[in-house]
């Protein structure tokens, strides 16, 4: 699937095809730099609570964050895509972050501390 142009408004959806994207709260516990990468990115090990537990993902963050600022960040991940293999790592998971052309890739995070796991609605 190809990333959509910014200005390209994507077909409409209805709120069925929404709840279809689960989308969950986790807390990284986990940074390290991803060696096999061809672009600069971490390797996150992200804790979704008891239920789904612990996923991976690999995310070119590099630029605006570190591994020490990235600790026991909550973000917000859609965790039912299938598995995908980048550079050498099973990302199990995909962190949701906006794109930004002067200011690179910028991770969406909840305003306040939410329990691992909760689902975005």
């Amino acid at each position: 699937m190809n990333s959509p142009e910014e200005n390209e408004v994507q077909q409409e959806i209805n709120f069925e095809d929404f709840l279809r994207v689960d989308i969950r709260v986790g807390t990284i516990i986990e940074v390290y730099l991803n060696s096999k990468a061809k672009k600069e990115a971490y390797i996150l090990e992200i804790d979704f609570g008891k239920n789904l537990g612990i996923k991976k993902s690999s995310a070119q963050i590099v630029t605006n964050y570190t591994p020490e600022e990235l600790l026991k960040t909550q973000v917000l991940s859609v965790i039912n895509f299938p598995p995908k293999r980048v550079a050498g790592v099973k990302s199990e998971v995909l962190v949701l972050a906006v794109v930004n052309e002067t200011k690179g890739t910028i991770l969406i995070r909840p305003s306040q501390k939410c329990e691992n796991g909760s689902r975005v609605f």
